[in-house]
């Protein structure tokens, strides 16, 4: 193979705010095609003409320096129609994540839109912002069982053995949905003499048995994961990681806990498992409250 056909292509995600929305529905577009290697970039907050220069400057650079005659890719998400034009000049493949869209949700709502990027000033926008930055600050005091604090407050509860996914999935769904999420780690401590199997809950999640979810993963990888962190040990040894696998894995079935294995999902795939399962619950529990 030659050393131009392996070489990374450049991929930029710019937009005139933090990028998020580039970034998942470019990566969402990406994930068709994981034999390609790519060198991924993020340009935030390019909502000016100087933003703009720069962001061009910076693709130019990346598109002279790769070792590949292929042109960058970049995805934008940029509302005014005069930055996005600049953006548009820079020597790559620029492809407008929300201009076909816009148009299309312009002929839908039978109004132009606006010039300018978003902005959060209406009370509602407001409103979800200060409910996401909340559920983020949350997601961190809970994160790893560190604080057992208003756990009545969480709408899902993640349970997993360590190194399974639990802080990223709950730090996804706060960030992005604005999700309540406490997450907790099933270990060894939280079992009588700290035996396994046990068939009951950790006793702080007992009272919230409703809203726990599960993550489990293969116990190779796993291991793998875990020697990352802590070589040629206990914890990150097969026989250890495959003993609590099973054990979660029992207990999820015992205790009618909802589950997925996070070995080969995306946080993006685990988070849509997650939110449908809460609106199968919230639906369930709205159901009940009429009869």
């Amino acid at each position: 193979m030659s050393t131009a056909a392996a070489a990374a292509r450049p991929v930029f995600f710019v937009s005139d705010g933090t990028a998020i929305t580039a970034e998942t529905l470019g990566s969402a577009l990406l994930v068709s095609f994981p034999g390609v290697p790519l060198d991924r970039h993020t340009i935030p907050f390019v909502d000016t003409a100087d933003a703009a220069a720069e962001a061009v400057a910076t693709i130019t650079d990346a598109a002279h320096a790769a070792a590949t005659d292929a042109p960058p890719l970049v995805f934008t998400t940029i509302r005014d129609l005069a930055v996005r034009q600049r953006v548009a000049a820079a020597p790559a493949i620029v492809i407008d994540l929300l201009g076909g869209h816009l148009r299309e949700v312009e002929a839908a709502l039978g109004v132009s839109a606006q010039p300018g990027r978003g902005t959060v000033h209406s009370l509602g926008d407001l409103d979800r912002y200060h409910d996401r930055m909340w559920a983020i600050e949350y997601a961190i005091e809970h994160d790893d069982g560190q604080s057992l604090r208003a756990l009545d407050r969480a709408q899902v509860i993640l349970i997993a053995p360590s190194r399974c996914g639990k802080t990223p999935t709950s730090m996804y769904l706060a960030l992005q949905h604005g999700i309540v999420v406490a997450n907790y780690p099933l270990t060894d401590d939280d079992l009588p003499e700290g035996r396994l199997p046990s068939d009951d809950l950790p006793r702080p999640l007992r009272p919230y048995a409703d809203r726990l979810f599960g993550l489990t993963a293969n116990p190779q990888r796993l291991a793998q994961v875990r020697a990352a962190r802590r070589p040629e040990s206990t914890y990150s040894s097969l026989a250890q990681c495959t003993r609590e696998v099973r054990w979660a894995e029992d207990l999820y079935r015992r205790h009618g806990v909802p589950s997925l294995d996070s070995t080969d999902r995306s946080v993006e795939e685990m988070a849509a498992v997650i939110l449908a399962s809460l609106r199968r619950r919230t639906a369930s529990e709205r159901e009940g409250a009429q009869r």
